[in-house]
């Protein structure tokens, strides 16, 4: 009897040695997750923030920009204007006035290309840094599966 009770007692301690064994490697492997997700929320907010650092880079260039494009729309406007003073008949003020709005026109036209290209660029670019975090959190879904 003595010799049934030190076995239920060895096997006790075996097994409370094992679930102690099975906790320290949960607790483990929790901290492990613990300081993945850590990482990768930290990556996920570095994205953001490089993300941001690209749209303010790129709307003060589309607002330099833009300031360059009235200024010199100013500038030609001033000139036009200049030049109609000078007019001696009917025909060359209507002459100078289709140039001037043919000018102007196509000068807007060129712009507003221009600042299409340039929004669409950046906008891919303002996007890719967060594009790349969710590639690697599809990717680690994938390996999660």
């Amino acid at each position: 009897m003595v010799e049934a009770f030190h076995t239920m007692t060895e096997q006790t301690k075996t097994m409370f040695a094992q679930a102690n064994e099975r906790a320290k490697a949960q607790m483990e492997q929790g901290a492990k997750a613990f300081e993945d997700m850590n990482a990768f929320q930290k990556a996920n907010l570095e994205a953001v923030v490089e993300s941001s650092k690209i749209a303010a880079k790129g709307f003060e260039q589309i607002g330099q920009n833009a300031t360059s494009y009235l200024k010199t729309s100013y500038e030609s406007a001033t000139g036009a204007f200049r030049s109609l003073s000078s007019v001696t008949s009917p025909a060359e003020l209507f002459q100078l006035q289709s140039n001037f709005v043919r000018a102007s026109f196509d000068a807007f036209v060129a712009e507003a290309s221009r600042s299409t290209q340039t929004a669409l660029k950046l906008a891919g670019e303002i996007a890719q840094p967060i594009s790349n975090r969710v590639a690697v959190t599809v990717e680690k879904a994938k390996t999660a599966a």
